[in-house]
């Protein structure tokens, strides 16, 4: 049930349960839902509450799903789970009347997540898919020099997350299971800042390789987004975890100028080491690598460095916060989460094929 904040931005905190407690749940979403003074972490569902506890001490874990869904307090659940699994989490999740949040990928196929979005319409209840990397540093100094028109009109959009990772781990992402594979891994970021900034293409082609000794499952993958209705705008995504020396993160080019941009958010490697952002922190997702922008001026180019604003994972948090208690809607809405996994699954089609899929919006 939610209760009184002593916050005048968050004038309720509205209680959550967390569901799953490896790496997601415990590097990002527990210390990110509790930065924000609109929520609270209520419970954890774990079998490990010595571990839960080490960390949350006044946090109470449930070894179950069930026995969270029936405590009347929780509102909001949170999936952090593995990737096969949120569908059946999420469905009863919104059968008890929870909010919910998934990590991405919401599901394995756009069918389950059609299914979800039509529950949580039923139940009027908000299903969204975590996609923190809106709130990247990179990405949001991106949006604000597209806003700017600094570069005209983008003919080509190149977004690579590639990492240098010989060695494959044993862990769920990397076995033979439905959703597994950094195209649903990465990928699934890639394809959300895509559709956010350029909404869907025409069609898609994608190429997906498992190229480290030992893996089960893609670790590699290039996808082409072509928008004809853009004046033929070219959409590339690139996923790999076998590149050391590496390339630009973002590399946009229109017709009156580029920006690249060189090096990760800071956020993730941060969390990792155990820190916890607080609110309103101003030096909270700094980015020390500018980018470079280069503009037409003159009939000359010129080129010069663009720092870029802090990043905010908690930002999203915040906006789930707000959507809970009817202040806003949420950014990553239900459009978003049935494009995102639509354009996931016609990927997969399109490398069975060997060719282009056409992309058809929904009718909703």
């Amino acid at each position: 049930m939610t209760q009184p904040s002593h916050n005048t931005r968050f004038p309720l905190k509205t209680p959550v349960a967390l569901v799953g407690y490896g790496n997601a749940g415990r590097i990002f979403h527990a210390p990110l839902i509790q930065s924000v003074p609109g929520l609270q972490l209520h419970t954890v569902v774990s079998s490990k509450p010595a571990a839960v506890n080490a960390e949350w001490p006044d946090v109470q874990v449930m070894p179950t799903l069930e026995a969270a869904l029936a405590n009347p307090a929780i509102e909001l659940v949170v999936v952090a789970t593995g990737n096969d699994s949120h569908f059946d989490i999420a469905h009863a999740a919104l059968a008890a009347g929870k909010h919910v949040v998934v990590d991405k990928p919401c599901t394995v196929t756009l069918a389950q997540t059609q299914t979800l979005l039509a529950l949580a319409r039923a139940h009027n209840r908000i299903l969204t898919v975590f996609q923190n990397r809106r709130w990247d540093a990179d990405f949001l100094g991106l949006q604000q020099v597209l806003a700017q028109g600094s570069l005209g009109r983008i003919t080509h959009f190149e977004s690579h997350f590639d990492r240098f990772r010989p060695h494959v781990p044993d862990r769920w992402r990397e076995k033979d299971l439905p959703g597994s594979g950094l195209w649903f891994d990465l990928g699934a970021h890639l394809v959300d800042q895509a559709l956010a900034l350029f909404g869907l293409p025409h069609d898609l082609l994608l190429d997906l390789g498992t190229q480290r000794d030992g893996a089960q499952v893609n670790d590699y993958f290039h996808a082409i987004l072509r928008y004809p209705h853009l004046q033929d705008l070219r959409v590339v995504l690139h996923g790999s975890t076998l590149v050391a020396g590496l390339g630009p993160r973002f590399a946009v080019h229109g017709t009156q100028g580029s920006f690249v941009k060189f090096g990760l958010d800071s956020q993730e490697d941060t969390l990792k080491t155990g820190a916890r952002p607080q609110w309103g922190d101003a030096a909270w997702g700094q980015d020390p690598v500018a980018a470079q922008l280069t503009v037409q001026s003159s009939d000359q180019l010129a080129t010069h460095t663009l720092a870029m604003p802090h990043g905010n994972y908690p930002a999203y948090y915040a906006a789930v916060s707000d959507a809970v208690q009817g202040r806003a809607p949420m950014p990553v809405g239900p459009v978003d989460v049935e494009r995102a996994m639509q354009i996931l699954t016609l990927g997969e089609a399109s490398f069975r094929r060997g060719a282009f899929v056409p992309v058809v919006a929904s009718q909703d």
